[in-house]
């Protein structure tokens, strides 16, 4: 274990980057490694367990919550309250953002975000799925209930953002706003230990990732920038390879370690786009673009857009510089 990292160690180390921060952050990104423990546990038994399948439930997107979103929804929501800093939470899988009523929670500085189960359509197969996680310093009076001012911020307002893969290995990956690092769980000693240090998207790449099977659905001009991918061109080393996983973070970090570009546009059946502002697109355009990448509508930084409702929706692309910037050229 020589010369071995710990999350916890990092993060304390990391507590000088915020000299207006007296370790309430530091401690809040511990709620969530103990809470993605929990979940990567009950994930990874799943099969043994009964807990896979979908629940007799919608969320308030209309889609049928997974025993295991639930589950996840749940771990992060009672770790989060429990820590006393965080004043509130809003989720993915909730109506509504929930306002924590003790003393303590109300002193928290800080609101948290989350989609809990990012990918949860690939759960019964057995495929990468995560958890997302978005950090914002409340608005409202500290003391105070906090209310839904405190989650409609622009995603430059993030004072950390991440995620936790569930795959072959789990990790961690987040940013302060200080760049991007990375963690895997190590099962044997239960720590998350620094495995990819200021990690970096390459500036090109030869990975497209977009549901093709919605192409017809798509613009024409994202329809010519995927045939563009497709073009045979020794010299730009086309044509690119498509990978699309239905998991955002599954692919965005296979993306964030190979480069790559990820596509999820608006088209005639989802003209806002599909992906939620809030709990998918802020934190990862946020962590994108610290690694060195580009988040946008294809109209507008991602991070710019005035969030309007809890459950906004937006068209994303995200990745790799070079990559983005050609398709934004379309």
């Amino acid at each position: 274990m020589s010369g071995v990292k710990t999350l916890s160690e990092f993060i304390m180390e990391r507590q000088d980057d915020f000299p207006f921060a007296t370790g309430e952050l530091s401690s809040l990104l511990n709620d969530i490694v103990i809470a993605s423990k929990i979940v990567n546990r009950e994930v990874n038994k799943a099969g043994l367990a009964d807990i896979l399948g979908a629940t007799t439930q919608e969320n308030i997107q209309g889609e049928t919550q997974q025993k295991l979103d639930v589950f996840a929804d749940q771990q992060f929501i009672s770790a989060l309250k429990n820590g006393g800093e965080a004043c509130a939470i809003a989720s993915e899988e909730n109506d509504d953002f929930v306002a924590f009523e003790s003393e303590r929670s109300k002193q928290g500085k800080y609101v948290v975000a989350f989609d809990p189960l990012d990918g949860s359509s690939n759960i019964d197969v057995n495929v990468s799925i995560g958890t997302i996680f978005s950090i914002y310093r409340r608005k409202s009076e500290v003391g105070t209930l906090a209310n839904e001012a405190d989650f409609l911020q622009k995603g430059e307002n993030q004072v950390a953002a991440g995620y936790v893969i569930y795959g072959s290995s789990t990790m961690l990956v987040y940013t302060t706003g200080k760049g991007v690092n990375g963690f895997t769980l190590d099962p044997s000693i239960g720590e998350f230990c620094l495995s990819h240090p200021n990690m970096k998207i390459p500036k090109d790449g030869k990975i497209y990732s977009i549901n093709e099977g919605n192409l017809v659905y798509c613009s024409e001009s994202i329809q010519k920038y995927i045939a563009y991918c497709k073009e045979v061109d020794k010299e730009s080393k086309r044509p690119y390879s498509a990978r699309y996983i239905g998991s955002m973070v599954a692919d965005l970090h296979r993306n964030l370690i190979k480069g790559g570009i990820f596509l999820y546009p608006e088209t005639t059946k989802n003209p806002d786009g599909k992906l939620r502002l809030l709990y998918e697109c802020n934190p990862m355009g946020f962590l994108i673009e610290q690694a060195g990448g580009i988040a946008t509508t294809g109209k507008e930084n991602i991070l710019k857009v005035e969030p309007k409702s809890l459950h906004q929706r937006v068209p994303t692309i995200l990745g790799s510089e070079n990559m983005v910037k050609k398709a934004l050229s379309f």
